[in-house]
């Protein structure tokens, strides 16, 4: 399917995909090199009825905000090749719920190098899928993420064909407008043999040959890398700029130069200078515990997604959903202000088991459950897409975001196929080509994942109104295919902004029935997926354009100011699920 695009449009103001004012940082001695991300400012209502803050409430971009998100790239190679089941510990102990208590219990299978907490929305996937890859650049560019830390804490492994992967795929996707995260590595907490040998191989097989070097994160004009310098060579040492790992959840700083990945409430601030901390880290949750300290996921009273400081566990069977402990974290972050917020975690999905591990019996030390989990990045069932749509919140409220463009003066179009009309059209919201990549790539063992529902690739779209109607156009990067296909180029509008109101917010949807020669079925939402038809809208195809025509009345919006949201999508395939527009 083509992934959606969402645009609000307001008679006032419009929430543009291209703010007014995109800010480039020159190089300083402590900024990046690199083009700070410009994210796009659409519109957003998550499951929990919180919106994504709008200029009004952030402001203008702020210049030397940075926002890193571990990424682990790991997949690959824990999966063995595709050749290790995914095994998941919530559906083993939904069957076996007293397997929790016996490390030996027959329900844990013996060839499982780890477990899978859930099950991400993408499924039991791999790092070299590039169909996943794709994704990821899109959503963490919209999201504001300006460089992926690759974990390579673990020895002396670095995952090379999966980081690889991800630069060829991000390479790609930059050429095609995405302006993707850049990259960075994460290594061992301090001067080990392993992370020397890792560090020497990351220098020689990416950043010393720097094919890919327009994705290496800057720092002080050097590519950033979180390690210690200690046992390294000159040459290594003078090519990085450094900022070795804190291990511990608690203390702060032990060294000048140090940063924070992941710490309990309130984290402090790192790499202190005359104008504020460098750096604070933002973790969604954390092994700990009040009692025991470090520990692992699965113990009593660590410190899950609903635990905060302020109110301890927050019980309810909605509260996994909020990001309660997340939110507290930002919150601690956004009151130390710093240049750079590190944020645990996006993919790291699975854990090794242990007999006994800091004081836990059947030990899973990093991710456990739903509720004893850190990552960010959606799930298939549970909360969806909210951790998602909760960084992008804060990011915004950390970062800023762009000032909309106004829209141009009311205009009638004529529904001929002639363009010269639409070109006093503004805003012009834009979308990257290419996402309507096929899938068709291995998972773990067993798993081999097909997607070919990508189809129409929208690249840009506008919205043109007078008095009596509104109109629509919706661009693609290549000619619009036939009418008669299923599920064939549908705008969902939302005209109220009111997420109780309609299916997912949506109070109306055009072209769900397949339309005539000129004519689309405009109909009104009356609950659940379950739509009727209340209006007529014209419309006209030519070539990589397509115009509507919707009467006001259609949509009980006469005589009253616009203020909607609307979404674009081609080839659904489970209508009335909302997490179908990602897939």
């Amino acid at each position: 399917m083509k992934f959606a695009i969402i645009f609000l449009f307001i008679l006032q103001f419009i929430s543009a995909c291209k703010p007014e004012n995109e800010v480039t940082n020159p190089e300083t001695e402590t900024e990046s090199e690199t083009e700070q991300i410009i994210y796009d400012n659409i519109a957003a209502t998550d499951a929990l009825n919180r919106k994504l803050p709008a200029w009004e409430e952030v402001g203008d971009i702020r210049e030397k905000k940075y926002v890193g998100l571990f990424y682990w790239t790991w997949h690959t190679q824990q999966s063995n090749y595709s050749n290790r089941t995914a095994y998941d510990v919530s559906k083993i102990l939904s069957e076996n719920p007293d397997a929790i208590n016996d490390f030996h219990h027959p329900a844990w299978p013996n060839d499982a190098g780890s477990f899978f907490w859930g099950e991400p929305l993408y499924g039991y996937y791999i790092n070299t899928d590039r169909w996943v890859l794709r994704k990821h650049a899109e959503l963490l560019a919209l999201a504001g993420v300006d460089v992926l830390i690759f974990d390579c804490t673990n020895g002396n492994y670095t995952w090379k064909e999966s980081y690889m992967a991800l630069c060829e795929v991000f390479s790609e996707a930059r050429s095609a407008g995405v302006n993707t995260p850049q990259i960075a590595f994460l290594l061992a907490f301090g001067p080990t043999e392993g992370s020397k040998e890792a560090i020497e191989e990351i220098y020689r097989d990416l950043y010393k040959p720097g094919t890919y070097k327009d994705l290496f994160f800057m720092w002080k004009g050097k590519p950033l890398i979180m390690a210690y310098p200690d046992n390294l060579t000159e040459e290594i040492k003078n090519y990085f700029t450094f900022r070795p790992g804190q291990p511990a959840y608690n203390t702060g700083p032990s060294r000048n130069d140090q940063w924070g990945w992941l710490e309990i409430y309130p984290q402090h601030g790192y790499a202190q200078k005359s104008t504020g901390y460098e750096e604070v880290p933002v973790g969604v949750a954390q092994n700990w515990s009040a009692d025991r300290g470090l520990t692992a996921m699965n113990a009593p009273n660590s410190f899950g997604r609903s635990y905060t400081n302020h109110s301890g566990q927050i019980q309810g069977r909605d509260a996994v959903n909020q990001g309660y402990n997340f939110q507290e974290q930002w919150e601690r972050a956004l009151q130390l202000d710093p240049q750079f917020v590190f944020v645990t975690g996006w993919n790291e999905w699975i854990a090794g088991r242990y007999e006994m591990w800091q004081q836990q019996y059947n030990a899973f030390p990093d991710e456990f459950s739903q509720e004893k989990s850190r990552d960010i990045e959606p799930m298939r069932g549970g909360h969806g897409d909210a951790y998602y749509y909760q960084l992008a919140a804060n990011i915004r409220r950390y970062k800023g975001v762009g000032r909309m463009e106004p829209p141009s003066t009311e205009l009638t179009v004529t529904i001929d196929g002639a363009m010269d009309e639409w070109e006093k059209v503004k805003p012009l919201y834009t979308t990257p080509r290419g996402n309507t990549l096929h899938r068709n790539h291995p998972g773990w063992r067993g798993i081999q994942f097909t997607n070919t529902t990508g189809r129409n690739d929208f690249v840009s779209t506008r919205v043109a109104r007078d008095k009596e109607n509104l109109y629509f156009l919706i661009e693609t990067d290549e000619e619009i295919t036939s009418s008669t296909d299923q599920g064939w180029m549908w705008l969902f509008i939302d005209t109220d902004r009111n997420r109780n109101t309609g299916w997912e917010g949506y109070d109306f949807l055009l072209n769900r029935i397949s339309p005539s020669e000129t004519t689309i079925t405009v109909e009104r939402n009356s609950g659940g997926w379950n739509w009727e038809k209340c209006g007529d809208a014209t419309y006209q195809v030519s070539g990589k354009q397509m115009e509507i025509m919707i009467p006001r009345d259609a949509l009980s919006l006469k005589d009253k100011k616009l203020n909607i949201e609307f979404k674009w999508a081609d080839n659904l395939q489970e209508a009335g699920d909302i997490m179908d527009f990602y897939l």
